[in-house]
């Protein structure tokens, strides 16, 4: 007697291949047993998603394919990771094995059942090094408060803590509690990108390590190597690992006894996938709360307009910490007007002399420019030639350090030309600074400073470039604690998670460029940057006092400084919320692109403008407003010419419905004649840029 399993492959959405493809077993394979199956000449994995008695209608027995191989070493996938799955390729508008595939680990795709057979019976490896227990510490009475409303949750909380108020402790006991509730909870903690977090994973594994043992606390993140995601996604299927901590992609770890997830830093744009399935993790981690019966907790010293706006509408519940521990006070807000400075200044004379007697004192300074090298760009100033990306819409950054002129989109690199490459002219120079630029000026401006010792300011640099090697971020905080750094330049990595306790100066020296954006979504930005920025200052109650946010900008009068300065994230947000009301703009409207990418921008708007027309005849078109096609800001990336339509609607569900129902159009205009030389398309739900 046979069986007839419905099974998911890696197939993407416009293959038209359809979701579930039936197979014949000898015997029933429960739902959620992986296997490998047959799909042309290939044989690759596959989940099953339901076994059937019978075959589908339609169906000759004859002309199925048998199921190859069962990997059935492995527990099933349950039933509450398939609807995560399910959720996420409908309302991402993707394919179900395109989602459910993606979120397995690379390696179980080539492994037989007898080699996954193997590597389960392998012993976990051995911590690499003794970690001192961190126990746990007296609540304020704030934190109290946060953790008994965490614990008896029955909607989704919002954590509102200020930068230094204890929101990593709450986490802590929040998740020691779900861990008590029952032998075998798991709990999932993601952060925005697990590099920049080093002292929150270091924190865990010192908490849980000793109670629940060394393979209790596993990493989920793209820096592993294969067989590490591999084990520690496995640890987490079986049960092994309590608790598992990750980037975006461990939204969709198989976790069987979830209780718990916590969201930290849930404003940060990185819980966004901008390839593939392009899912917001935060989002997918309220879906999944609900569907496991679990609690979930967003924490935020900015929190993100949408969270902020489902708080006060009452969907979800929102805890305020406005207080720092030891009760140190928030960092003064200093203005600098570059209107008042001297012509061509980069660091204005008196943010320089504050920096100076912070230096003296002992004390350290954080520097912020997020823009990396050297200069954005090189220049002719006789014939007007610039380092543009020959493959790009987009100038190449001058670095000066290697002499090379990268393009950070498409990675082509090239040496800086001895001269001008179209006159000749030996007189290039850079225009506008970058890390490496404010690094070297820094060094030269602070050189008659002097530390405590006498010996001169130390100026460090961290950003992408300095932080490629193995070890190298770790060694460079290292040193930062350790007094051995007095000034530290860097992007936006130097303002997210970190807890320096000797930071009382912290400068944003280039903060207008997000003010006058055209994306809606700028201002919200830079406010979270800014004020995250400054909550690495003052952490230290001993000189809290004396903290201060130094911000250079050439527009001291705009609104979003004033509530910068109150470190009012309410009132920025109620603000800000009114304006997008105005604008129709999310949360108050529902948005998706289609976006193309082609040959030439001719065949991606070509592709564009015929899937609008075929959406004229839709039932579903009244719902939403389709605009016309534009092309990208950067609209040619390594030769591959890039176009996008916006979608938008009042009403989600309406959103949903038209998507659904335009997909198998959007198949159709793939043939138009107007598209040919179209590479390939995607719908972004959600998108956080436009």
């Amino acid at each position: 007697m046979y069986h007839w399993p419905a099974v998911v492959v890696a197939t993407p959405a416009h293959s038209g291949v359809g979701d579930l493809l039936s197979y014949r077993s000898g015997a029933a394979l429960a739902a959620g047993t992986l296997v490998r199956v047959p799909l042309g000449a290939r044989e690759v994995l596959g989940i099953v998603w339901r076994c059937d008695d019978a075959p589908p209608e339609g169906l000759a027995p004859g002309q199925a394919r048998d199921v190859a191989q069962v990997l059935d070493a492995l527990p099933p996938l349950d039933a509450g990771w398939r609807e995560l799955v399910a959720f996420a390729a409908r309302y991402y508008q993707r394919g179900l094995g395109e989602v459910a595939l993606a979120a397995l680990p690379p390696p179980l795709r080539d492994l037989t059942p007898e080699q996954l057979a193997r590597r389960l019976k392998r012993p976990a490896k051995a911590a690499a090094a003794e970690i001192a227990p961190d126990h746990e510490r007296a609540l304020s009475p704030e934190q109290a408060g946060a953790l008994a409303a965490i614990d008896g949750a029955t909607a989704p909380v919002l954590l509102f803590g200020t930068t230094g108020s204890g929101k990593t402790e709450v986490y802590l006991q929040a998740c020691a509690h779900a861990l008590a509730s029952e032998t075998t909870a798991q709990v999932l903690v993601l952060v925005p990108e697990i590099n920049l977090t080093p002292q929150l994973e270091e924190r865990f594994r010192a908490r849980f390590a000793t109670v629940h043992g060394h393979d209790a606390v596993v990493s989920l993140h793209s820096g592993m190597t294969p067989p590490q995601r591999l084990a520690a996604w496995i640890a987490a299927h079986t049960g092994r690992a309590r608790i598992v901590l990750g980037t975006r992609l461990a939204v969709f770890a198989s976790l069987p006894g979830l209780r718990l997830i916590v969201v930290d830093e849930e404003h940060d744009p990185s819980y966004k996938s901008q390839d593939g399935a392009r899912y917001s993790a935060r989002d997918l981690a309220i879906y999944r709360a609900r569907v496991a019966g679990a609690r979930v907790v967003l924490g935020s010293a900015t929190p993100s307009l949408e969270s902020w706006h489902a708080s006060e509408q009452g969907r979800y519940r929102r805890l305020d910490m406005p207080s720092r521990i030891g009760g140190g006070a928030l960092p003064r807000l200093r203005l600098v007007d570059m209107n008042h400075q001297p012509k061509g200044a980069l660091i204005a004379p008196p943010l320089l002399a504050a920096m100076a007697e912070r230096v003296a004192r002992g004390e350290q300074c954080l520097v912020l420019i997020n823009r990396r090298g050297y200069a954005p760009v090189l220049a002719c100033h006789a014939c007007g030639w610039k380092s543009g990306c020959p493959h790009c819409s987009a100038y190449r950054v001058f670095h000066k350090l290697d002499r090379t002129l990268r393009c950070h989109h498409c990675g082509f690199t090239q040496r800086v030309p001895r001269a001008c490459p179209d006159c000749g002219n030996l007189d290039i120079e850079p225009i506008g600074r970058g890390t490496e630029q404010v690094e070297e000026q820094l060094a030269r401006l602070l050189a008659e400073a002097r530390r405590p010792d006498g010996g001169p300011a130390r100026v460090a640099r961290m950003d992408a470039d300095t932080t490629k090697a193995k070890g190298s971020l770790e060694a460079q905080l290292a040193a930062l604690h350790a007094g051995e750094v007095d000034v530290l330049v860097g992007t936006q990595m130097i303002a997210k998670g970190h807890d320096f306790r000797r930071i009382t100066l912290v400068a944003a020296i280039n903060a207008d460029a997000s003010l006058f954006a055209s994306d809606h979504r700028a201002p919200e930005r830079l406010f979270a940057l800014l004020l995250q920025a400054a909550g690495r200052a003052g952490r230290d109650a001993a000189h809290s006092a004396a903290s201060e946010l130094w911000v250079q900008t050439w527009h001291p009068e705009h609104k979003l400084f004033a509530h910068l300065r109150a470190h009012d994230h309410p009132g920025f947000a109620k603000a800000e919320l009114a304006d997008r009301q105005a604008a129709a703009m999310p949360p108050f409207a529902h948005q998706a692109l289609l976006r193309a990418d082609a040959r030439t921008q001719e065949a991606a708007q070509g592709f564009l403008k015929a899937a609008s027309r075929a959406a004229q005849a839709l039932p579903q078109r009244e719902a939403v407003t389709l605009y016309p096609a534009v092309p990208l800001t950067i609209q040619r990336v390594a030769n591959v010419e890039r176009a996008q339509l916006l979608v938008e609607s009042d009403s989600r569900a309406a959103l949903q419905r038209f998507l659904t129902a335009w997909q198998p159009l959007l198949l159709q205009a793939r043939s138009a004649p107007e598209a040919r030389g179209l590479i390939r398309y995607a719908v972004d739900v959600d998108p956080l840029s436009v």
